[in-house]
């Protein structure tokens, strides 16, 4: 294990999670991510945790719900850490973990060389945007995203909270990503309009070689230009007309993020904005539905009523 690993997987456990001795640790991974789930439940074991690893299969989607043993462990445990490939963010498991006050950090998609990185960012400061980003976020009532590609997207934010993606993970209830780097929300349905150009990447598909124009109407993705837009269609149409609403505005704060087709660190590049798809209920909407994608803009203008907080990529908050 590197010296940045050792670091990260100590950061996560102790600073992150605050875990203390005698607690439930639940850690939930897949095969490939077993390692690093291994790291994490020897780090929190160490710490005087009661630890546990649980090992299951790939889901068939992002936000595809995980086994009913394990969806009642996390019920059951006080921490629970997920690093799998599939997010266990916008399940509903993960949801009821969280309303029974355990403390939960995903990690879809984590590297042993992404963690190492990512983490040793300004912790404090990744904060402070983040909860500078939630404020804007929270008093506004309409977002508008355009950038250089033709982007022009308004989101109705009416009634609905954003949260801080920013690895202050030790209250009871308390959810978030890591590595962390965002500040995010749910939109009301039925009120996103206009186009998104995405020319970052695509959860499941990756980097993309050209730009891909989605074109949104009363909430839902009704059109997607190029291969890399039809694939998307399928992966979200899949799951109904649920699986195309707009279920989160995002907005990156983390400056080690870069460009890497892996859409955990991708969505948190400082100043790039991401726009996800399907399941929202986990984070403040009303949409359950076992697909949840985001798509990434580098280099975007965000603006919420007027006030601009995002310009050109650069984050002004």
């Amino acid at each position: 294990m590197t010296a940045e690993l050792d670091r990260a997987v100590k950061t996560v456990v102790r600073q992150c999670m605050g875990i203390s001795p005698g607690e439930e640790v639940l850690v939930v991974c897949n095969p490939v991510t077993e390692e690093i789930g291994a790291l994490m439940r020897i780090e929190a074991q160490g710490d005087g945790a009661d630890a546990t690893l649980a090992v299951i299969s790939e889901r068939d989607s992002a936000a595809a719900e995980p086994p009913r043993a394990v969806a009642a462990a996390m019920a059951a445990a006080d921490v629970v850490l997920a690093p799998t490939i599939q997010s266990l963010s916008h399940t509903a498991a993960r949801k009821a973990a969280s309303e029974a006050g355990v403390r939960i950090g995903t990690l879809p998609g984590v590297t042993e060389e992404m963690l190492g990185r990512l983490m040793t960012g300004d912790l404090d400061e990744i904060r402070r945007r983040g909860w500078a980003i939630v404020t804007a976020l929270n008093r506004g009532t309409e977002a508008r995203i355009t950038c250089r590609h033709g982007s022009d997207l308004r989101i109705g934010l009416q009634g609905r909270m954003g949260i801080v993606d920013a690895g202050e993970l030790g209250n009871k209830g308390a959810f978030g990503n890591l590595p962390c780097g965002e500040g995010f929300i749910a939109p009301l349905e039925g009120t996103t309009e206009g186009t998104l150009v995405v020319d970052g990447s695509i959860a499941e598909i990756g980097l993309l070689d050209t730009p891909v124009s989605l074109t949104v109407r009363e909430g839902n993705l009704v059109e997607a230009t190029g291969n890399d837009g039809d694939r998307l269609m399928e992966l979200l149409t899949e799951h109904g007309e649920d699986g195309t609403n707009v279920a989160e505005l995002g907005i990156g704060t983390n400056e080690e993020a870069i460009l890497t087709g892996n859409i955990l660190e991708d969505e948190k590049i400082l100043g790039t904005c991401h726009v996800a798809f399907g399941a929202s209920a986990a984070i403040g909407g009303t949409v359950q539905v076992p697909v949840h994608l985001d798509c990434v803009v580098l280099e975007p203008t965000v603006e919420v009523d007027g006030e601009t907080i995002v310009s050109g990529g650069d984050l002004l908050v």
